[in-house]
């Protein structure tokens, strides 16, 4: 039935006006477009979803589509108010105001948050943050500081790669980072602490032999060679360090902010309503 009635709108519809176009003169489009029972379905409103630039073919193809939607739509809402209890369609209502309630504060509060949180956040307060809490900051993943190298076959100086990546000096790092571009993966800086996870998405080597420090490992296969160097690792429930865990501490305390914010602000807002006699228990 839902069917037959929409498509019996399509028919009447298309018939007097063969499709619509996205165009500057509305007086060439009819004013509604369908009606399901009282409701109805205006040009415009189907003007305004119809890309510009469209084609005849695929206009007719959307606005078929459009009406259909919007057709079983509405008879399916008619159907369902027609058939819920008004103690259902109370309830319902009620859920629809709390929620609109509920975006309009929750709107305002950021509003307010926006205006008036601090955001500046400086290294001590991390750092008090960090020793007082220390015990939830618990790794639930392994980490590593490494650094490794990857080169393909064809490359002439092997040895010297090999022997820069080996040294601890300064010079011979940035002698590496300038011939970057002839490498397949890199990464020099194993002062951070990296997952092992995504370290081993890159390295052909067990997760076993990269959980223990080394100042090299090599590998070589029918794509190149791998160089490794393992400086530090930490597994499992070990307490995560302060410079990888400290972009979630400022979260954390932006976050605590926020709810002193709000709570300061919910009071101040109970004081001036009791003050100006807008608000009264009785």
């Amino acid at each position: 039935m839902i069917r037959k009635y929409s498509y019996l709108f399509l028919l009447i519809f298309l018939t007097s006006c063969n499709y619509i176009k996205v165009q500057d003169d509305e007086d060439l489009l009819p004013e509604i477009a369908a009606i399901v029972n009282t409701e109805k379905l205006f040009v415009i409103e189907i003007k305004s979803v119809l890309p510009k630039n469209i084609s005849k073919e695929d206009s007719i193809v959307l606005v078929r589509s459009y009406i259909n939607d919007w057709a079983i739509k509405q008879l399916l809402l008619q159907k369902a108010e027609n058939n819920n209890t008004q103690k259902d369609v109370d309830e319902i209502t009620k859920l629809v105001k709390d929620y609109e309630e509920s975006l309009l504060i929750n709107n305002y509060k950021e509003l307010l948050i926006k205006q008036q949180l601090d955001t500046v956040i400086n290294e001590k307060e991390i750092e008090d943050f960090y020793s007082k809490n220390g015990n939830n900051f618990k790794l639930n993943e392994e980490l590593v500081r490494i650094k490794y190298l990857h080169f393909d076959n064809r490359i002439i100086n092997e040895k010297e790669f090999v022997e820069l990546f080996k040294s601890d000096k300064i010079e011979d790092l940035e002698a590496l980072e300038k011939k970057q571009l002839s490498f397949k993966n890199f990464q020099f800086n194993d002062s951070i602490w990296t997952k092992l996870d995504n370290v081993l998405l890159k390295l052909p080597f067990s997760k076993d032999i990269l959980l223990k420090k080394t100042k090299l490992l090599q590998k070589q296969d029918s794509i190149g060679l791998y160089l490794v160097a393992i400086k530090d690792v930490l597994v499992r429930n070990d307490l995560a360090p302060l410079n990888y865990i400290k972009p979630t501490i400022k979260q954390m305390i932006l976050h605590k902010r926020k709810i002193e914010l709000i709570r300061e602000i919910e009071k101040i807002l109970v004081q001036d309503a009791t003050k100006n006699n807008n608000f009264k228990i009785f």
